[in-house]
């Protein structure tokens, strides 16, 4: 009985080192375009400022535009405007957003002119009001499908002074001024 045991281990054993199993499947790789049709942020404020604002995003051929207009600014001021890294603007001064969004690594810099963070944009300037006007086509980066250049979820932040495009890691943008998350919309 217990060599018949064992034959049939042996052969049950052997039979399964020489199937040849079905591979695992692999998971689809992130959409390198948006699959999202719209986002928004709203703008809270942030480092005890009055700044507040909210930013539609709409996803373009080569990126996605953001508009809207962010208020409670210092009259004709100017200011840093980047996508940051982590969705999370719990911090009094968002700083739970971390750094600038940059998922290829590259150095600070300013958009359209060499190398630069996938979350680097231009200055916004405030109206004799306070008040920003957006305008910005943000160029390589997605909205929804998960991809490594995927803004969706991500936090938009206004900095307190302009980015000056050079300083490293981040222009020198000063305090965090206002932050909200990029949230899908349809």
């Amino acid at each position: 009985m217990r060599t018949a045991l064992l034959a049939t281990v042996t052969a049950v054993a052997l039979a399964a080192c020489g199937s040849n199993p079905k591979p695992a499947e692999q998971p689809a790789a992130p959409a390198a375009t948006s699959t999202a049709k719209q986002g928004v942020a709203n703008l809270a404020s942030a480092s005890g400022s009055l700044v507040s604002g909210k930013i539609t995003l709409v996803p373009m051929a080569d990126g996605v535009h953001l508009t809207g207009e962010v208020g409670g600014l210092p009259a004709n001021s100017t200011h840093g405007f980047h996508v940051h890294e982590k969705g999370d603007c719990s911090a009094v001064d968002a700083s739970s957003a971390g750094p600038h969004f940059n998922p290829t690594g590259s150095a600070h810099g300013k958009a359209g002119g060499g190398a630069h963070h996938a979350g680097d944009m231009d200055n916004v300037a405030a109206n004799a009001e306070g008040v920003a006007r957006i305008n910005i086509h943000l160029t390589g980066v997605t909205l929804g499908g998960g991809a490594p250049n995927d803004i969706a979820g991500r936090a938009l932040i206004v900095h307190g002074s302009p980015d000056d495009y050079t300083s490293q890691p981040a222009g020198n943008a000063g305090a965090r001024v206002a932050c909200g998350i990029i949230t899908v919309t349809q």
